[in-house]
Order: C-alpha cells, then structure tokens, then sequence
C-alpha cells in the first residue's frame, strides 16, 4: 500500500504542473484587464497606470508570470491579488471557514439523508416508500439550486418570514440570540446544498444497493440464519459503498471551494463568492491559487478513495 501511495503522488506531481500551466495560460489570454478601474479615472494619469502595470508585473510574457506565480505558489504565499494587493493567502483564510460551516454542514447532512434513504429502497424496491422516495430524489436532482434557492425565499422569507435571505459574516447579539441568528441564516442554504446531494447521492446508493442485495453472497449470509438488518448492513451495504466512495470522495473537494451558486443567490461571503467576484476582476492570482487548490484536492480525494477501496473490500490489493 505505501509504493502504491508514493507511486500516485510522483504520478500526480506532473499532471498538477501540467493543469496549472494550463489554467494560467487561459487566464492570462483571457479578455479584461484588473486595471480596467483605473482606465476609467480621469485623475490617473496614463503614465501612472503604465507603471503600475509594470510593478504588478502584468506586462512580462506569460512563462515569467507563471514563473513569478509558481515561485510564490512552493512559498506557501499564494501572491498578491491583482485587485486588493492583499495576501491571496489571508483572502482565502477569511472566506474558508464560512465555506466550511455551509458546504460541510450540507455534505454532512446529505449523506445522513442519502445513505439510509437508499438502502430502504432499494430493500423496499417498487414499494410505496421506494416509489415516493425515488421521485423526490428525481424531483430534486432535476431542480438546480439556484431554481430551489429562489423557491425558498419565495416561500420562507417573503411568504411566510421565517428566515433571512442574506447570510451575514457580522451577525449582532450575544448568547443564544446571537447564536440562533447564525443558525437562522444558514438554515436555507445548507438545505438547498443538502437536498440536491442527498438526492444526487441516494440514487447511487440505491442503485449499488440493487446490484448486491441479490448476489449470491446475500443469500449465503441469509440461510446461515443471520438477522435480515446483519445481513444488509454488514454484507450487502458494505459491497455496495465500494461504487459510493468514488461519489463521495470526488464531491469532497466541493466541500473547500464551495458551491459557487448557492452561495451567489444567499450573499454567502464564502470560497465560491470569492472565485466568482475575482473572475469579475481579472484577479489572476485569486483565480488560479482557488483553480489549483481545488485540482490539487481532487487528486487527493482520489487517492483516498482508492485506500478505502482496499478498506472496504479486501480483494482488492495494491502492489
């Protein structure tokens, strides 16, 4: 198991290298200027913004920026946004832990709502509970969540006042005031976020679940004379999570960048917002440093998923 980690590690080197060339050459070609601002101030001089372009850099060829980007990329500095001149690093510090508080609370809650969903049904297959809970998990899977965001302030904030439609880094009030106001606003989004995984996820689950419940092995187990709930959980859920991890692991990295619809529609300050908002701006850095972090997890995610493979089933040996 470990030459085969540290064989997919030495294979993933390259292949990140390779994506960041990539993404930063379509970024740099891309139309728009991060100082497009100052071109339309009349109290900026021309050569001024000449040289600040020089000082930013922007001006060199494309393989001595990526160099410059690189560079600061194996400091652990990430660069300077183009639009803020802050740290790309504290940007991201600052909208990371809303990130994770919303996407990671929804994954969470998906997986809780997907998991035993879609084993009952497919127990239950074409009973009454298999047929209403496979047509909301389609119902669900066909509404985007901008089309669900929309509904619930229509009906939660406008129609009934329940919760806010805005979520707010700075929430006033202390105790359980001030608690339940950040509870409040992120009841919406993270239900948006959790329905259409749990309803993206609990169609896998049920599907994998079909596939092992009549194997042959399910049966063995069951003239041993094992409880029915033994015999699905231990045996045949067990097999069938092989397929899921992929679907799980692959969705993690989600998690970190955050759903960049979601949190357009709730003014979530999150990962998501911030990627969107640095695009806006030919914020280069920004984009490449969130671009990259998420190819990075990707990679990660998909060796993890491999070693819970080996986990979960133990036929399955890595030399």
């Amino acid at each position: 198991m470990g030459r085969y980690i540290i064989r997919r590690v030495l294979t993933a080197i390259p292949t990140l290298i390779l994506i960041s060339m990539v993404i930063f050459s379509i970024l740099a070609l891309a139309p728009g200027d991060p100082l497009s601002d100052l071109a339309l101030n009349p109290s900026v001089p021309p050569e001024v913004r000449q040289r600040i372009r020089e000082n930013m850099g922007l001006d060199d060829p494309i393989p001595v920026q990526y160099g410059r980007w690189a560079k600061s990329l194996f400091t652990g500095e990430f660069g300077y946004s183009y639009r803020t001149r802050a740290p790309v690093i504290d940007l991201i510090k600052q909208r990371l832990p809303t990130t994770l508080y919303i996407s990671g609370l929804a994954f969470l809650l998906s997986i809780l709502i997907a998991i035993p969903i879609g084993v009952l049904s497919a127990v239950k297959q074409y009973s009454v509970f298999d047929n209403v809970a496979t047509t909301l998990a389609f119902i669900g899977f066909s509404l985007p969540t901008f089309c669900t965001g929309l509904l619930f302030i229509l009906l939660f904030t406008i129609k009934l006042d329940w919760f806010p439609s805005i979520y707010r880094s700075t929430v006033e009030g202390d105790g359980l005031s001030g608690l339940w106001a950040r509870i409040e606003q992120a009841i919406m989004p993270i239900t948006v976020l959790a329905l259409f995984q749990a309803a993206t996820l609990m169609r896998f689950v049920r599907a994998s679940m079909l596939e092992n419940v009549h194997q042959d092995y399910v049966r063995t187990a069951r003239s041993k004379g094992l409880a029915e709930r033994s015999v699905i959980t231990r045996h045949a859920l067990r097999n069938a999570l092989i397929p899921v991890v992929t679907i799980v692991a692959l969705s993690l990295p989600g998690v970190i960048t955050g759903a960049v619809v979601t949190e357009q529609i709730f003014r979530v300050p999150g990962m998501g917002d911030l990627l969107i908002s640095s695009i806006r701006n030919n914020d280069t850095p920004v984009v490449m440093t969130i671009t990259f972090l998420f190819a990075v997890l990707v990679v990660i995610f998909n060796l993890v998923a491999d070693v819970i493979y080996g986990i979960l089933d133990p036929r399955i040996k890595y030399g």
